[in-house]
């Protein structure tokens, strides 16, 4: 596992993109990006952006082989800056779109409602490239990842799909909410404390 750093940006970048260019069905990817011509250049601000802010805001990882990446975010850390200000300027114009704003900001207004109360890690988005997934790449590095950060947090994820869902549960993840008011299933998933000392007493 490596500790990923902005040196590191284009790999993460690379590997994000690649991994959800593909995937065209409802999630919460096509959900945000405008979806025209222009759908994987937006695909890959959107990925940026996202780097961007983990590496800012929280860490990112990179399994060995650098073929999958994880990006967390440490909310209580984020901050509204100048420069964070034009990183969503142009998310809006270069990945978003205005006509989606106002869906977007619904969107993100469910997502902070299932936030947990307390301080907490939020596991939010991984990825493999496309002809490394399902070879044990991404287990691996979701393993070493949280063994690296231990007890310290309760981390908190959303996902879409119900194969992502029993991925994360095989690895002490609860789901505890979910909705289905968007064009797309919503599932919120918690790694808790009190859970994982469950497990091992």
């Amino acid at each position: 596992m490596i500790v990923a750093t902005y040196k590191d940006l284009n790999t993460i970048i690379t590997i994000l993109h690649s991994s959800f260019l593909t995937e065209t069905f409802p999630n919460s990817i096509n959900f945000v990006v405008k979806q025209d011509k222009n759908r994987s250049e937006r695909i890959h601000y959107l990925m940026k952006y996202q780097c961007k802010m983990a590496l800012k805001f929280g860490q990112v990882f990179l399994s060995d082989d650098q073929e999958s990446c994880v990006l967390f975010l440490s909310p209580e850390k984020k901050k509204i800056t100048l420069k964070t200000i034009l990183w969503d300027i142009n998310l809006v114009t270069k990945c978003i779109g205005i006509n989606n704003v106002y869906k977007v900001i619904l969107r993100e207004k469910i997502l902070k409602k299932n936030h947990p109360k307390i301080s907490f890690l939020h596991l939010w988005i991984m990825g493999t490239i496309p002809k490394s997934k399902r070879k044990g790449i991404g287990t691996k590095l979701l393993k070493e990842v949280l063994e690296y950060y231990g007890n310290t947090k309760p981390i908190y994820l959303e996902t879409t799909t119900e194969s992502n869902m029993h991925f994360y549960k095989k690895h002490g993840f609860k789901v505890f909410n979910e909705t289905h008011v968007l064009e797309y299933p919503l599932y919120f998933l918690l790694r808790s404390l009190d859970r994982l000392q469950a497990v091992k007493s």
